[in-house]
Order: structure tokens, then C-alpha cells, then sequence
């Protein structure tokens, strides 16, 4: 009933450190996608769908956490999963993939693995669509394995390259291209993008953590709600930024 994309992003900042994020996109003809499949720290992130098991998502990020890695933490509680043969689950973590489509899903279903991102779709038109997502994001990923010479598609008029979130909203748009989730007698649809990273902000973006939950147009609603959390925020950095780091208001300009 959906398809999603999980990524890591290995990436230097204009001051030379050292960050990495991660993210999962995610969209689907039911309501409420966001609260039920995307799952994302600063470690890892898991996408769980098909029939939804919450706990394969929850579970998966905090044995991720604790260090354990992706293919096992999401392997163990499989194996522990009577619905298995039921569920679609994937994910991606510091160092590895993993990705599994189970024998029950509805077709069309199945997934593939990049060096450091995941997609996976059932219930859709076809196997383009999860082409069509894993070419979008690979034209457009930031990561040490990206080529320098020619680097991302994606990038700004002023040359910077643009937000995770932004370009996995450009995915879920580039597999919906290709048909999407195939029940038409569904109107109404939901999406969500989350994203983590070990950068740390003054006030942490509010386009890094984005859903809709109910409407007939959700990856336009979904880009159109993102175009304004970027206002908001550059607005609120211009407004409030000294108020932040000085922790009081008495520092909000007039």
C-alpha cells in the first residue's frame, strides 16, 4: 500500500566537519502514513509498510541505537514476527542496508539496496515505480561515494545543494511519475518526510520533519508545506535567532 525510500548521507559542512544524516520518505493511498511507517534518529532509519508492524520501526531504531546493526536488528525481530510473510521492511544504518519483502505482500511488491539507501514499494503499478525513486535520488544523493568531478543535480542558484528533505519529496514525486500505489478507487492519500542529522542548529529546521496526513494531492501538499516551513524558518532565524543562542527573549529583536 506505499512505497518509501530510507537514505544516508555522509557529508562535509562549509567549515570542513564531518556530519552525517539520515532520512525516510514515505507516501501512500491511506491516511496518516507518517504516524505508522517512517522511523529516523541520528544512527539509522527504518520504514516499516505493507501490513504495518509499528514495532518493526520503533524496536528497529533503538537497537540501531544501542549499536546493533540494521540488518540484524530488522532480521531479529522478523524472525520474532508471526506476520512476517506479511510485512515489507527496510532500512539503513552507518555502514550497511537491509531490505525485505515478504512472500505475502501484494503485488506489485519488492525492493532494492544502494551503497547507502534503500526503496521499497507493494501494492503498486509496477516495478517502475521503485526505479523511478532509487534514479531520482541517486542523481541528486550527497555522500562520500558521490562522483566530485560532476557532483549532486540538485543544487541551488548559489551553488549549495539542496535540503535532504526536499530532494526525497522530489522522489516520492518521480515514483509517483510512474503510477504509484495502483488502488485509484482510494482518493485520499498521506505523505511524510523525516530527517535526522548530527548537525546541530541554533533552531532546528522545521522542513526536516514534515506530514500530511489526509488529501487527495499529498506529495504537492506535501512540497507546498515544505516551500513554507523554509520560510518560516529563515523567517524565524531573522526575527529570533539572538533570542535563541542568548536563551531569552529579552534578546528578540523589535
Amino acid at each position: 500500500m506505499t512505497f518509501s525510500i530510507c537514505v544516508r548521507e555522509d557529508y562535509e559542512t562549509e567549515n570542513g566537519e564531518q556530519h552525517r544524516r539520515f532520512g525516510v520518505a514515505v507516501t501512500t493511498r491511506l491516511p496518516g502514513v507518517g504516524t505508522l511507517c517512517p522511523f529516523v534518529s541520528d544512527d539509522g532509519a527504518v520504514a516499516t509498510q505493507s501490513l504495518v508492524n509499528v514495532d518493526l520501526g520503533e524496536r528497529g531504531i533503538e537497537y540501531i541505537d544501542d549499536g546493533l546493526a540494521v540488518d540484524d536488528a530488522l532480521q531479529s525481530l522478523l524472525n520474532a514476527d508471526d506476520g512476517a510473510p506479511q510485512r515489507q521492511v527496510h532500512g539503513v544504518d552507518a555502514e550497511t542496508t537491509f531490505a525485505f519483502s515478504g512472500a505475502e505482500c501484494v503485488e506489485w511488491d519488492g525492493h532494492c539496496e544502494g551503497d547507502h539507501y534503500t526503496v521499497a514499494g507493494n501494492m503498486l503499478t509496477g516495478e517502475t515505480v521503485i526505479d523511478a525513486a532509487a534514479e531520482a535520488y541517486e542523481a541528486t544523493a550527497v555522500h562520500d561515494a558521490t562522483d566530485p568531478a560532476t557532483g549532486p543535480a540538485a543544487v541551488t542558484e548559489d551553488g549549495d545543494v539542496e535540503p535532504l528533505a526536499k530532494r526525497l519529496i522530489d522522489v516520492l514525486a518521480a515514483g509517483d511519475r510512474e503510477g504509484g500505489d495502483k488502488r485509484e478507487e482510494l482518493p485520499v492519500q498521506s505523505a511524510a518526510v523525516v530527517v535526522e542529522t548530527t548537525e546541530s542548529y541554533v533552531v532546528e529546521p522545521p522542513y526536516n520533519d514534515l506530514r500530511i496526513d489526509a488529501t487527495e494531492t499529498p506529495i504537492a501538499d506535501l512540497r507546498e508545506t515544505y516551500d513554507l516551513a523554509v520560510q518560516g524558518y529563515r523567517d524565524t532565524l531573522a526575527q529570533y535567532e539572538g533570542a535563541y543562542e542568548a536563551d531569552s527573549l529579552d534578546e528578540a529583536a523589535d
